[in-house]
């Protein structure tokens, strides 16, 4: 097995201490908001024509949809904490235009409406960026693009194969660039080539967009409670009932939008599983380090490792680093305490070192992690239950930031019995495999996991249990 370039050009054991000390464990998306006092809980018994369960950008969303199509409707959303307080505001703001976790993957899955998919998931984030204006929400929108960069040489291969299936489809916001040009557009010297994506992707502040959903929502005569989380819904003769801790609410619809959190339904226990994220944000970058590294474009950017890194600016020209270490506990458990997690931080930090060498000195402000709901598809899935008066969508495997507004608009679509090309779509008439039942689901995953690790150290060469993946259509292709 060879080394990847974090282990061949790995940081001074003391550079890596050094920018990590003094960090709060802390999501800085959150911190970087005002206080604003607490919502109201669920207390007796509330009326409302759509009752929605979640208060992240699927909630929101849908709450937002449903206004504008019916001005009238009484809508609630109820939300176990706080607005944005998961993975709506721990992700690292990365707008992707793909409804599918990346057109590879889309097209390994549904061939026959790939063209569509990716129609409608550019659509739809233009739309995003259309509603951010038009409400009023300052999120920090920046529609910049995206770089797609090789940092070891079997991967430049693979930069050649996606520029040139986008010149063959006509697709000309696809650009391959060289080592030289990717260099002297972001200087780092782990940098051997790149795609850049120009129309497909944007930047946003999570925390800000989630704030600024909920408060355009309210606007709307949207109710939203907070510290509210629900323990079960029943049927009644008209509705359900979302019954929380202390209330009840009461409609003719309900919308889940549970994200990674067990699911409400019986028949939805198994289709996600909770994986582990880490990210890091530095401090405000110098006017003299920003022009050590360039990035005059601002585009974000991940790498093409099968573990792979994602990194930003953000407004204030701070850096987030995240990603790589995708991590399962066994028992499909969301826990605080897996959040904590000093070996990854060490890690990112170290490939963060490896990745931009000038900023040495540079330190990190907050440390953080979250889950991401995973599916087997490794996109959303939807569907509706309890005779068709409740919709859900979830398995956004991290890439939900613009697809949930897609989402939204799916689970009123099938609330309403609307047959819409939306609903047409296979990606949404079809539901994935689930995850099999511990403790195969933990077997499973790790040794996928492990293996990815390998493919990564072996030129990209996937292994039989890869290859079997692959196969049955379990394969992950982003």
């Amino acid at each position: 097995m060879g080394t990847t370039v974090y282990e061949r050009q790995r940081p001074a054991a003391s550079t890596i201490a050094h920018s990590l000390s003094g960090s709060a464990h802390s999501v800085f998306w959150l911190d970087d908001l005002p206080a604003t006092p607490p919502r109201e809980r669920v207390t007796g018994t509330v009326a409302a024509d759509l009752v929605i369960v979640g208060a992240g950008y699927t909630g929101l969303w849908t709450a937002l949809h449903a206004k504008r199509r019916d001005p009238g409707l009484r809508v609630v959303v109820v939300e176990a904490r706080t607005v944005g307080w998961a993975a709506s505001g721990r992700n690292g703001g990365f707008c992707e235009a793909s409804l599918t976790h990346g057109r590879d993957n889309g097209l390994s899955r549904w061939p026959d409406e790939i063209d569509e998919l990716d129609r409608l998931g550019l659509a739809n984030l233009d739309a995003m960026g259309e509603d951010i204006a038009a409400y009023g929400i300052d999120a920090d929108w920046e529609r910049v693009g995206a770089l797609a960069v090789a940092t070891e040489p079997h991967q430049l291969e693979w930069l050649d194969e996606w520029a040139t299936d986008a010149a063959v489809r006509g697709d000309d916001g696809v650009v391959r660039m060289s080592g030289d040009e990717i260099r002297a557009s972001v200087a780092s010297p782990t940098f051997l080539g790149a795609v850049f994506e120009k129309h497909t992707n944007a930047l946003v502040h999570p925390g800000k967009l989630a704030a600024g959903l909920a408060h355009a929502a309210e606007e709307a005569g949207v109710v939203i409670f907070e510290g509210s989380p629900v323990r079960a819904l029943d049927d009644t003769a008209d509705g359900v009932e979302v019954v929380t801790a202390e209330g009840r609410v009461t409609a003719s619809r309900v919308a889940l939008a549970t994200n990674v959190f067990p699911s409400l339904l019986t028949r939805n226990r198994l289709m996600t599983v909770p994986v582990y994220d880490y990210a890091l944000m530095t401090e405000p970058l110098s006017d003299d380090q920003l022009d050590e590294i360039g990035w005059g474009d601002r585009q974000g950017i991940s790498d093409l490792a099968n573990q792979f890194h994602y990194f930003r600016l953000s407004k204030d020209n701070r850096i987030l680093f995240g990603g790589y270490d995708a991590v399962y506990h066994y028992g499909r458990r969301v826990r605080s305490a897996y959040e904590n997690r000093p070996e990854t931080w060490q890690k990112l930090a170290s490939h963060f070192f490896t990745t931009f060498p000038q900023l040495e000195g540079l330190r990190f402000s907050h440390r953080w992690a979250g889950a991401i709901d995973t599916s087997t598809q490794f996109c959303a899935f939807f569907g509706t239950a309890r005779r068709g008066r409740v919709a859900y969508a979830a398995g956004f495997t991290g890439l939900g930031v613009a697809a949930t507004r897609f989402a939204g608009e799916v689970m009123l679509d099938l609330l309403a019995g609307e047959k819409t090309e939306r609903t047409e779509l296979e990606m949404v008439r079809k539901r994935p495999l689930p995850f099999p039942p511990e403790p195969a689901a933990a077997i499973g995953i790790n040794a996928t996991r492990w293996s990815l690790d390998r493919a990564d150290h072996n030129s990209g060469r996937r292994n039989v249990l890869l290859k079997t993946l692959d196969a049955l259509g379990l394969g992950f292709d982003s």
